[in-house]
């Protein structure tokens, strides 16, 4: 099967149908890339729809009530993503992370989640099933999703003050009820659970400090990410970016940080720890720092084109193989192969990519692959 470029279901991302080798190797659970970076993490999109607008993510200038979103005949379907899990971690993938858009608005999803609660590692080893939410429905859906099998989540948070956080959101969603879902969330299980905000300079870096004090003392690990050029859509600029370590200085000055060490290979929160064991928190330099060098992550979007890379421009089309009768084995090769020509590492070159933006391709918006 050789390499082509097909018409897209959605006409917005270039992919191509991956090529089976003729040889088919089974999976080892050991595959590395060119740079030597092993394959740990995948994110799985599970819809493209939100029910915030965040200007960083979802401006609602583009994504307005004529945008269109993918038809459910697009979306693969909950044992297609099985499938593909169950392939992904045959390659050495021990962790699941749902997103979206809003992973909470696919319905029935703790459906899903409970098919892939049931996959083990080649060494008979549960995988780290997790998700990222807004939490708008976590409330409501918190029990069902721990009962299903959800080991923790991830919620995105960017201001305490309810005033900046509705404007944030563009949905009037008040920020009462996000931290209710926290606590269902901590009631359940579903934990240790991180929230991430987002720091926009000149929008809510004067929540930095609120956030922090919020969440001291508690079993909640707060991280603050670097505002992204992600996408084309949310007019991204460099001005606009509060870097990490002034971020880790303002809290520092009130509240003693020392660095402690990762926790796994791969992570992209450096993280710093309260001196007064007040717990930890943790800060996402996408921007200002590469973490490209042990990079373990593949993600999966919604209607099955795989990217290997936050920023990426073009993505391989599994669901061509899903629907096309290819055999698991045939995937797997399929799979291996991509990885193993993988050179990706954008972030420690934006520099060059910055400057080639003219060459009109796009990259892939944050809301289609997840963070």
């Amino acid at each position: 099967m050789a390499d082509k470029v097909i018409p897209l279901a959605d006409h917005r991302y270039a992919a191509s149908v991956p090529r089976i080798p003729n040889l088919l190797l089974p999976p080892s659970g050991l595959l590395g890339d060119r740079l030597g970076r092993a394959l740990r993490d995948l994110r799985i999109s599970v819809t493209d729809r939100c029910n915030f607008r965040c200007s960083y993510c979802m401006p609602r200038e583009v994504f307005d009530k004529q945008y269109s979103f993918l038809p459910h005949s697009s979306l693969l379907s909950f044992e297609e993503i099985t499938r593909l899990a169950r392939i992904f971690v045959a390659h050495g993938v021990r962790k699941l992370r749902l997103t979206g858009g809003e992973p909470l608005l696919r319905k029935n999803l703790e459906v899903l989640i409970g098919m892939l609660s049931d996959l083990r590692t080649a060494d008979g080893q549960a995988l780290d099933l997790t998700l990222t939410t807004n939490a708008s429905l976590l409330t409501k859906k918190a029990r069902a999703l721990k009962d299903a099998g959800l080991q923790r989540v991830t919620v995105s948070l960017d201001a305490l003050d309810d005033a900046t956080f509705r404007r944030m959101n563009d949905a009037d969603f008040p920020v009462a009820e996000v931290l209710e879902g926290i606590a269902q969330a901590q009631a359940v299980g579903l934990g240790p659970i991180k929230v991430n905000m987002v720091v926009k300079r000149g929008t809510n870096e004067h929540e930095i400090l609120a956030m922090a004090r919020h969440f001291r003392g508690t079993s909640v690990v707060l991280r603050f990410i670097e505002y992204m050029d992600v996408g084309a859509s949310n007019g991204w600029r460099m001005d606009e970016v509060m870097p990490s370590a002034d971020v880790v200085a303002r809290i520092h000055s009130e509240f003693p940080l020392e660095s402690i060490e990762p926790g796994a290979s791969g992570e992209t929160a450096e993280r710093w720890r309260y001196l007064d064991g007040a717990g930890e928190i943790g800060v996402i330099s996408s921007v200002t720092q590469a973490f490209c060098r042990d990079c373990n992550r593949a993600r999966l979007s919604t209607e099955g084109k795989l990217f290997l890379c936050l920023f990426a421009n073009h993505g391989h089309d599994l669901r061509s193989l899903l629907r096309g009768n290819a055999s698991d084995a045939q995937i797997a090769a399929a799979i291996g192969l991509i990885w193993q020509g993988l050179d990706d590492r954008y972030s420690e070159l934006r520099g060059a990519f910055a400057a080639d933006a003219s060459s009109g391709q796009r990259r892939v918006e944050m809301h289609y692959i997840g963070g």
